[in-house]
């Protein structure tokens, strides 16, 4: 009983006014209201104000929101918990990358963990690290792959590759044959770069500017298949993990040198949360992936 009371104060709190909550449960907004007010009573205090055009929480109720929202977050991982199955018969998992892992490092990992766990259903998301840092602590995902840097407090991170960002370029580039070039060589190139609302353009203009170099960006693209076509086609080159060139015949990564840029990957998850039987499964997965790309730490 008293977890369908929380659902019902959430849904109201969430929608500010009984009958938008009720249309959202499919339920009365007599029998939604009776059964708020019986938490109400329940608790010996007023939840919400309802006198105005909308319905706001009283004090009382912003204090009790907090732990309602904790409450329904651990009754869902009991009743995932529940249903978890330890031969790995059934199941879900819910993970996310952010965007460059998605053109060198989901491929492998999904084929090997869906063909080792056929009945796992995945749900895969590509999303930036702050929002898969709250999405992991809302409870809306269950193991994120990011970068290694300052996580919220309630964030556990693994190290589980080290990244390599090198000079990418095309097949038909003057540089294409060449392993290794020096930072300064830079300054004569001219790239197109992930444009500044990705974690990989911030590392690598703070890169640039700690060497003292000063690329010539002539294009920005806020998607990587783009910017890998365009490379692909033309003589520009770009900055990017030098595995991805691997998982692209036409592309050839030239490594960076003396100082060579890189950065450490992490698996993430919420502090405490219940490790599902999948879970557990697929970062054993994306270990050995990681180390048959060569990446693994």
């Amino acid at each position: 009983m008293l977890a369908r009371h929380i659902h019902y104060f959430l849904a109201v709190a969430e929608h500010q006014g009984f009958t938008k909550a009720a249309t959202a449960l499919h339920v009365s907004q007599p029998a939604l209201s009776q059964q708020v007010r019986q938490l109400e009573e329940s608790l010996g205090a007023q939840l919400f104000d309802r006198s105005g055009r909308k319905t706001r929480l009283t004090d009382a109720g912003e204090v009790y929101l907090r732990y309602a929202l904790r409450a329904a977050q651990e009754l869902q991982e009991g009743q995932r918990a529940i249903h978890d199955v330890g031969d790995l018969s059934r199941g879900t998992l819910r993970f996310a990358v952010t965007p460059t892992f998605t053109t060198y490092l989901v491929g492998p990992l999904v084929e090997t963990f869906h063909r080792r766990y056929p009945n796992i259903t995945l749900n895969v998301r590509e999303v930036a690290q702050e929002q898969m840092e709250n999405q992991l602590l809302a409870d809306e995902l269950d193991v994120g792959i990011a970068f290694d840097q300052a996580h919220a407090p309630d964030i556990d991170s693994y190290p589980l590759l080290v990244e390599t960002l090198a000079l990418v370029v095309g097949s038909q580039h003057p540089l294409a044959g060449e392993a290794a070039i020096g930072l300064q060589a830079l300054n004569s190139e001219s790239l197109i770069l992930l444009s500044k609302a990705f974690a990989t353009r911030e590392q690598i203009d703070r890169y640039c500017n700690q060497h003292g170099i000063r690329p010539r960006v002539v294009m920005e693209a806020n998607v990587i298949g783009a910017l890998i076509e365009v490379v692909r086609r033309t003589t520009l080159s770009t900055l990017l993990p030098a595995a991805i060139a691997r998982a692209h015949p036409e592309l050839v990564a030239i490594e960076l040198g003396p100082q060579r840029l890189q950065r450490t990957a992490v698996l993430m998850q919420r502090k405490g949360v219940y490790q599902s039987a999948a879970a557990r499964a697929f970062i054993e997965v994306a270990k050995e992936v990681a180390v048959a790309l060569g990446e693994g730490s």
